[in-house]
């Protein structure tokens, strides 16, 4: 790995002195998190059930404060309190979680469930009926309408721990994986992570594998989190049609299947109730799920949650002796 260049009197992201600067050619800036890998020269193993593609639901339910803060737009920005875009994102709450819970229970798909802590207060039950069917709770922020990345160290410590707390007072069990509301990072929360008793990080979308991530106290997985087969950025940013992303989703799927047979891969989907819970959407991913879900029949993926992916290569030999 090549040295972290920073300015005089600099530290990199695990606090290391810097007194020189970097020549103009040389070196650039590096965050020292991990080091560059190349994928086909990687150890090999298998999932569990012998499968060499891994594939797991993103199912992010937020809640946003009414009248200030940050949130997803489907119409024009109005002066606050925007009432349309509000009520936009709260119908994924209201309505559209439960139509996909709903699908996910016919296909007996697990889901590993990104949730603000502000949703206890907000809409408790809705929590709990993923909580019960045995989906993955992990921790996604209070609520979305704050980015995690301008908090101070202090700041930013209290609220991985309190989410970490809530989600287990409310629902049993501690967190081990985190995702910052919109993918919000400061220099040093891999490290907080880490602090606070997380072990993996979903923030990174930088490979198809998972990859151990240095910290100022031991390691952290990064679990591969997709910001393409997202339906934020194709479908809010990019305007894209829901028949188009549901393709979307079977074309990555064909591919990295196909791939996968040379290397073991994880497929994340993305996905938030207040978009793919509309039902013109449902219909489409509806039929995209069932391709998912036929290919597991067949024995050829493992479909399971980040947490179970997180466990998986924690505790494989092969992967202990790469990093």
């Amino acid at each position: 790995m090549h040295a972290t260049i920073l300015p005089p009197g600099a530290e990199d992201a695990l606090g290391h002195d810097i007194d020189h600067i970097a020549p103009p050619y040389g070196a650039l800036r590096s965050h020292g998190r991990f080091g560059y890998s190349a994928i086909n020269a990687r150890p090999q193993y298998r999932w569990p059930n012998g499968a060499r593609l891994a594939v797991y639901l993103g199912f992010n339910i937020e809640h946003f404060a009414f009248g200030e803060g940050l949130g997803a737009k489907l119409g024009p920005v109005c002066p606050e309190p925007d009432v349309l875009n509000y009520a936009w994102r709260e119908y994924g709450n209201r309505v559209g979680a439960w139509r996909c819970l709903e699908l996910f229970e016919q296909l007996g798909l697990p889901a590993g469930v990104l949730i603000n802590t502000a949703l206890y207060d907000h809409c408790p039950d809705l929590v709990a009926a993923f909580a019960a069917r045995g989906d993955e709770i992990i921790g996604h922020g209070h609520t979305n309408a704050r980015q995690q990345g301008t908090l101070a160290e202090a700041e930013e410590l209290a609220l991985l721990r309190h989410c970490r707390e809530r989600i287990a007072a409310e629902s049993g069990s501690a967190p081990t994986g985190w995702l910052s509301p919109w993918i919000s990072e400061s220099l040093l929360t891999p490290d907080l992570l880490k602090e606070a008793g997380y072990r993996y990080n979903l923030n990174w979308a930088h490979d198809d594998q998972p990859v151990r991530m240095n910290t100022r106290d031991g390691s952290l997985w990064s679990i591969p989190y997709p910001q393409e087969l997202n339906d934020i950025p194709m479908i809010v940013a990019r305007q894209m049609d829901s028949r188009d992303f549901a393709q979307m989703i079977v074309d990555n799927f064909d591919e990295m299947l196909a791939q996968s047979a040379a290397q073991p891969l994880v497929m994340g989907i993305a996905l938030h109730p207040y978009l793919v819970g509309q039902p013109y959407r449902l219909r489409h991913l509806r039929a995209a799920l069932e391709h998912l879900a036929a290919a597991r029949d067949r024995g050829e993926i493992w479909f399971t949650t980040p947490g179970a992916i997180c466990e998986h290569v924690d505790a494989l030999e092969e992967l202990r002796q790469a990093f």
